[in-house]
C-alpha cells in the first residue's frame, strides 16, 4: 500500500511540473511583437495621411478639385520617398492635435506655426519656412488705422485654434472665430468682420491688386514666427522628413517649389 502510494505522488507532481512546463512555453509563444513604428505603419498601409485646411498658396484645390499649394506639393514629393502615396484629409484646425493623437491624420502640414502648444503636444519637423501675423483691412481704411493701438475698437475674425488668435487674444481684442482662414479673409470682404489677422504668406497670395480680395489689403505686422509639421509625440516619421527637407533645400528643389508659389526668399536653410 505504501509504494502505490508513493508511485501515485510521484505522477502527480510529475504531472504538475509539465504542466508548469508547457504554461512557459504557451507565455513565450504568445509574447506581444515590438509595435510597429509611425513609419512602417505609413509604409504598410500605403499611405501618408496628411491633415489640412483650405489655405492658399499653401493647401488649395485646383480647377480640376486636386489639392495644390507649396505644402501640398512638399508633402506629395515626401510620400513618394517614402514609397507611398499622400491623401488629404481635411481637419477642423482647432482639433488638430486630436485628430493626430486620435490617429486619423500621420501628420499635420498646412503652414503650421510652431507655437508652444503644438510643439509640447506632438513631435516637430525641422523650421522649413518663415511667417508672421498680419493685419488684413479694407484698403479704403487702412490709413484710418496705421497702429495696433488705433485697432483697439474693431473686432477681428480669426482662425479657430490659429496663431492669430492668439496674437489677438493676447492684445485683449475682440474676436470673431472661424473655420478657417479664407473664412476670415470673407467677413471683412463682407462687412461681418472690422479686420483679419492671417499668415503673411496668405495674405500674399490671396490680398490686393490682381487677387480675389483685390479691396483689401494687409497693414500690422503682429509677430514673426515659423513653420514646421506636426507627428505624434516619438514618431520617426520626423527625422525621417527632416532628412528629406536637407535633401530638398541642398539640390534647390524648396526654393524653386517657393517661387512657383509666390514664397520666394521665406525659405528657412536646412
Amino acid at each position: 500500500m505504501k509504494k502505490v502510494t508513493a508511485l501515485l505522488l510521484a505522477l502527480v507532481m510529475c504531472l504538475s511540473l509539465a504542466s508548469c512546463g508547457g504554461s512557459k512555453s504557451a507565455d513565450a509563444q504568445e509574447a506581444p511583437a515590438s509595435a510597429a513604428t509611425d513609419l512602417q505603419n505609413v509604409q504598410s498601409k500605403g499611405t501618408l495621411v496628411v491633415g489640412i485646411t483650405d489655405f492658399e498658396p499653401m493647401d488649395y484645390k485646383d480647377e480640376n478639385g486636386n489639392w495644390i499649394g507649396f505644402d501640398a506639393d512638399l508633402a506629395t514629393a515626401f510620400a513618394e520617398s517614402l514609397g507611398v502615396s499622400v491623401e488629404f484629409a481635411e481637419i477642423n484646425w482647432d482639433n488638430k492635435i486630436l485628430e493626430l493623437d486620435g490617429g486619423s491624420i500621420d501628420c499635420i502640414w498646412n503652414g503650421m506655426t510652431l507655437t508652444d502648444e503644438v510643439t509640447s503636444a506632438a513631435s516637430c519637423s525641422n523650421p522649413y519656412m518663415r511667417n508672421a501675423q498680419v493685419v488684413v483691412l479694407p484698403a479704403d481704411k487702412a490709413e484710418e488705422y496705421a497702429d495696433i493701438e488705433s485697432m483697439a475698437d474693431l473686432t477681428f475674425a480669426v482662425e479657430s485654434g490659429s496663431a492669430g488668435e492668439e496674437a489677438v487674444s493676447e492684445l485683449g481684442y475682440a474676436t470673431t472665430p472661424v473655420t478657417a482662414q479664407a473664412d476670415a479673409l470673407m467677413e471683412v470682404a463682407a462687412g461681418t468682420s472690422d479686420a483679419a489677422v492671417i499668415d503673411l504668406l496668405m495674405a500674399y497670395a490671396m490680398v490686393g491688386e490682381g487677387t480675389s480680395y483685390d479691396n483689401l489689403t494687409y497693414t500690422i505686422t503682429l509677430n514673426e514666427e515659423q513653420y514646421g509639421v506636426a507627428f505624434r509625440k516619438d514618431s520617426d516619421l520626423t527625422a525621417a522628413l527632416n532628412d528629406f527637407f536637407a535633401a530638398q533645400y541642398a539640390d534647390g528643389s524648396l526654393d524653386a517649389l517657393a517661387e512657383t508659389y509666390g514664397l520666394a526668399g521665406s525659405v528657412i536653410p536646412q
